[in-house]
């Protein structure tokens, strides 16, 4: 199908990935799943930067639906020869728009992965849609978004949500407000959710701790 047609008529973040990824001996991250909480559907990775990159797509607000390498990307090179390019990752943002994502390791980006971006972002602008080429995020980062991670699942919510929103409309230390709301080991897990979700907001450039300061910055309905 016509790139234009596939961008405006297809459900990209339903698609199964067009390329498998082989186990490899070695690679300290093998090929798996990422629980979506955004779709509240398994997404494919085929190793450990990718797996990153979910993870951080899945925490953004913005986004709406993940998928793995939903869509092969075909043009004419030099000399009339073929080129193809499959894009790591696809996100569906609530505005409708999607987002093309490759992933590059600690490394950087191999030259022909930084040669095909070129095209890959003309064709997604082209569309109206968004391409990222990412290196890793800052450790910091990656490692506050893991643990908050870990309470991704609405059953962390508690019912909760509303009483945590309306606790930290003025900004206060975390463990000031997990105080104010009850039983701290009744609390915590919803309190980690709202961060998820983007409900609570704190510098994420900073390693979260009880004393780290967190503010209401959305509804529960926001997303």
């Amino acid at each position: 199908m016509p790139w234009l047609r596939t961008a405006s008529e297809e459900l990209l973040e339903e698609c199964l990935p067009v390329r498998r990824f082989p186990v490899l001996k070695g690679r300290r991250t093998a090929p798996g799943w990422w629980w979506a909480a955004t779709s509240g559907r398994s997404v494919h990775y085929g190793f450990g930067a990718m797996r990153t990159q979910l993870m951080m797509l899945d925490h953004d607000p913005s986004v709406s639906a993940l998928a793995c390498c939903p869509v092969e990307l075909m043009w004419r090179g030099r000399g009339g020869a073929v080129i193809s390019h499959i894009p790591h990752l696809m996100a569906r943002l609530w505005d409708g728009s999607g987002v093309l994502v490759d992933c590059a390791g600690a490394g950087g980006a191999p030259r022909r992965l930084a040669r095909r971006a070129v095209q890959v972002e003309a064709a997604a602008l082209e569309a109206g849609w968004h391409y990222r080429l990412v290196g890793p995020p800052a450790r910091t980062v990656v490692a506050n978004v893991r643990w908050l991670a870990g309470y991704r699942h609405p059953r962390c919510a508690l019912g909760r949500l509303p009483e945590v929103t309306e606790c930290f409309r003025t900004p206060k230390a975390l463990v000031e407000g997990v105080r104010m709301l009850g039983d701290p080991i009744a609390v915590w897990p919803a309190v980690f959710h709202a961060l998820w979700g983007g409900v609570l907001s704190v510098p994420l450039e900073y390693p979260l701790h009880e004393r780290t300061v967190a503010v209401t910055c959305r509804t529960e309905a926001g997303r």
